[in-house]
Formats: structure tokens, sequence, C-alpha cells
């Protein structure tokens, strides 16, 4: 049960592949990379339009255009797989979060099934009797086991 309920299988990765699409995602996506992209492309067009011994590239940059195709041609997929991925996260996140929902929601059905105990077998006429105490007893010690469980499975208790 705690492996099903352990956040860090969400953060996981499983290939070197998943981990270089999400690294090259980070810096494409970066204010860094289109500053040095425009600055590089400025550069690139400044020295061939004013390049006095010799165009390399000469307008209209067909050149630049092949690189820029080229990194287009690779940089879609290469985002397009690091989104997925963090839709799998993100998916696997939501089911956590469920099933953590599910458990909280247990928990505090059993603290209202104690109240009700307690509210039943308590009055302020008649002290507790032996039977009413210790039936009150097992149930908030069944209560903290299952709470130490729950705890346990999520990975917050000690």
């Amino acid at each position: 049960m705690a492996s099903a309920h352990s956040r860090a299988h969400i953060h996981k990765t499983s290939s070197s592949g998943q981990r270089a699409a999400d690294r090259i995602a980070n810096v494409i996506g970066s204010w860094t990379f289109i500053i040095v992209q425009s600055v590089f492309v400025c550069g690139w067009i400044v020295l061939n339009l004013l390049a006095f011994l010799r165009h390399w590239d000469a307008y209209p940059f067909i050149l630049l255009n092949l690189l820029f195709s080229t990194q287009a041609a690779y940089a879609a997929p290469i985002i397009m797989m690091s989104q997925n991925r963090q839709a799998q996260k993100d998916h696997l996140r939501d089911d956590h979060e469920a099933a953590e929902v599910e458990l909280l929601f247990k928990i505090n059905r059993r603290q209202l099934d104690i109240l009700r105990l307690l509210h039943n077998n308590m009055r302020p006429d008649d002290p507790f009797a032996p039977d009413s105490e210790r039936e009150i007893d097992a149930q908030a010690e069944r209560l903290q086991a299952e709470a130490d469980d729950i705890e346990h499975a999520l990975g917050v208790g000690p």
C-alpha cells in the first residue's frame, strides 16, 4: 500500500531520454535561450549584410532558414515529449491526491463514529461505566492504529 501512495514515483524519470527531453525543453523555453538566439540571428544577419570579403549566407539567408527549420524539426518533438511526460506526472499526482482524499474521508468517518459513541455513552448524571470506557478505549486504539497505517502509507508520519 505504501508504494501505491508514495509521492516519489510521480517525479521519477525512468530513462535518460526523458531526462534529456525535460532539460532541452527547459532550455528552449527560457529567456536566456531566446536572448542568445536573438543575438546570434542579429549577428548572423549583420555579418552577412556588411561582410567585406565574403557573404557566406547572402540575403534571403537561406542557410539561416535551414538552421531554423532543422532546429524546429528537432525542438518540436522534444518539447512534445516533455509535455507528454508532464501530463503523465499530472495524472499521477491527481490519482495520488484522490487516494489521499479517500483515506482522509475514512479517517473522518471513523472520528465521527467515535464522537457518536462518546455522545451516546456520556451522560452528565452517569459517569463512565466500565464497559463503555473499555469500548471507547478500544475504538480509540483502532482509530489510532488505522491513522498510523494511513500516515505510513502516505509517507507523512514518523
